[in-house]
């Protein structure tokens, strides 16, 4: 039987939410050559696939978390993941933007967070994590306490899996790379001379481009 992790990846590449192109790999903002390119909100168009992957959410707070008063979603991929789960497990729910409004309130959590109150943050994508964590702390300084974060998909690096350690925020996810790269090769999508130069970009992100790629 496949695992949630094998699930959630077979999905993204069926509906071309995840592409992967060692030979023509893709650029971030941060100016990283990446051979994979990852957009879980195209997920929301497919209302089983939205269906399952929010149930695997709720199954993982239910089972990993106690005394979760509200939920939280991280702007922008993880607002409608977030609204949805806090609505299937009957909780309030806020959202949290990468900074604060330069107008109006200036808020950056918007909704209402009791003082104490136990969250879970809902977020679509982990690579580093430092956008991640700052969200969650936001969120602390709101009042929030923090019983952890699930993430549709994470790049599994070894710096974002020390910065959640470092932080104290525990994090499921329901995929990730690693997965992704198995499934991809089972079922035809890269060819089995890619396996490696793609597994190397997970271990070694910020040089792989430059290496590999002028």
């Amino acid at each position: 039987m496949n695992t949630t992790e094998q699930t959630v990846a077979k999905y993204l590449l069926d509906i071309e939410a995840v592409k992967l192109s060692p030979s023509k790999p893709f650029t971030w903002a941060s100016g990283w050559k990446s051979p994979i390119y990852c957009d879980t909100r195209k997920s929301l168009s497919f209302p089983e696939i939205r269906k399952n992957m929010v149930n695997s959410i709720v199954t993982i707070i239910k089972n990993n978390f106690h005394d979760v008063e509200i939920i939280a979603g991280v702007a922008t991929g993880g607002i409608a993941w977030g609204a949805i789960v806090a609505d299937i497990l009957g909780l309030p729910f806020v959202y949290v933007r990468s900074a604060p409004k330069d107008h109006g309130m200036g808020n950056q959590v918007e909704g209402i967070v009791p003082q104490g109150a136990g969250m879970v943050v809902i977020e679509d994508l982990v690579s580093t994590g430092k956008s991640s964590l700052e969200a969650a702390k936001a969120l602390a300084k709101a009042g929030a306490i923090i019983k952890g974060m699930v993430a549709l998909f994470s790049y599994n690096f070894d710096v974002s899996r020390n910065a959640f350690e470092m932080a104290g925020v525990e994090l499921h996810t329901l995929s990730n790379y690693d997965t992704m790269i198995d499934i991809a090769k089972e079922s035809g999508y890269i060819r089995e001379e890619d396996v490696d130069t793609l597994r190397d970009w997970r271990v070694r992100p910020s040089v792989w481009g430059t290496e590999q790629h002028n």
